[in-house]
């Protein structure tokens, strides 16, 4: 996939509203496989479009990218063969990272990694003077606020702000839909009879937020407004950054190649074999069949020393 081919689905992507990693390979010093100007894109799933090198490399970026998709962030990855110190990579800079990887001959790459969310939709029902608050303080946030209509794929927020105009019916569609975040703008004693009378399970019921938005002591329309945004934010799913890779693990998530050590993000686009039935997973073919030549040595601690 040529680098406009990228774009190109980086744009059909940003449409479709899917959340994806641009990488794009800023520097490369010899011996590497990519070049400058290289580019790949990190989907959700961990699955890698494009070329930023050898399958090493793209084991380390797919890593790093779904860190920075949860953590909805941008940085600058330092790839280096060998030591980080042999390649003068010990000074921390803010905004770089620096992974070694042990399958490099040599040579360095410098990869740019940004995360490229869509804007979190929130559907407002209702034209109440804080559901007009909302509307007007989510596009200060720019957040994609809707009036009405039903929440589509990746929508994050339902709040019904109607004052008892058609807040069951929304309501329910909302929990259908299975939005993170459905919330009724009410009194404790109104939200509770709305809730009673909904058509819902007893587990869907207690997903709306009600009275919604965080306690905050909001008063006026603007304050209840952004105490609902807080909440909204709050109970976002933030991961900051991905737990270390065991000695050597199994996953899934990152896990560490039980060969060569490397990080792995232990997703299905990486190489992986079952052996005695667990699942092992690979920065690439080599070490998956280095290791399904002779898994003991890989698996046991006799084996490992």
């Amino acid at each position: 996939m040529t680098t406009a081919h990228v774009l190109r689905r980086a744009g059909a992507l940003r449409d479709a509203g899917t959340p994806f990693v641009l990488a794009t390979v800023v520097r490369a010093a010899s011996p590497t496989s990519a070049r400058a100007g290289d580019s790949a894109l990190v989907l959700p799933d961990g699955t890698l479009e494009g070329f930023v090198g050898g399958t090493c490399a793209e084991s380390t970026v797919r890593v790093e990218g779904l860190r920075l998709l949860r953590d909805r962030a941008t940085t600058l990855l330092r790839i280096v063969a060998g030591a980080p110190e042999a390649a003068g990579a010990t000074e921390e800079r803010e905004g770089v990272i620096t992974v070694e990887n042990p399958c490099l001959s040599g040579g360095t790459l410098e990869i740019f990694l940004e995360a490229m969310v869509p804007p979190t939709v929130v559907h407002v029902h209702g034209d109440a003077p804080v559901a007009r608050a909302l509307v007007r303080i989510g596009k200060a946030m720019d957040y994609d606020v809707r009036s009405g209509g039903a929440p589509g794929p990746g929508t994050a927020a339902v709040v019904v702000a109607s004052h008892g105009r058609d807040e069951e019916e929304v309501l329910a569609g909302a929990l259908r839909a299975g939005v993170p975040y459905v919330g009724l703008v009410a009194s404790r004693v109104r939200g509770a009879a709305v809730l009673a009378a909904l058509e819902a399970t007893p587990e869907q019921r207690a997903r709306v937020r009600t009275p919604a938005g965080l306690d905050l002591g909001a008063t006026t329309p603007a304050e209840i407004a952004l105490s609902i945004y807080a909440e909204i934010v709050a109970g976002r799913e933030r991961v900051a950054a991905p737990a270390p890779a065991p000695e050597h693990g199994t996953g899934p998530g990152p896990v560490a190649d039980p060969v060569c050590g490397m990080t792995v993000a232990g997703t299905p686009a990486d190489p992986s074999a079952v052996v005695d039935g667990t699942t092992w997973w690979f920065c690439g073919s080599g070490c998956r069949q280095a290791f399904l030549d002779e898994p003991a040595r890989f698996t046991t601690p006799a084996g490992r020393s």
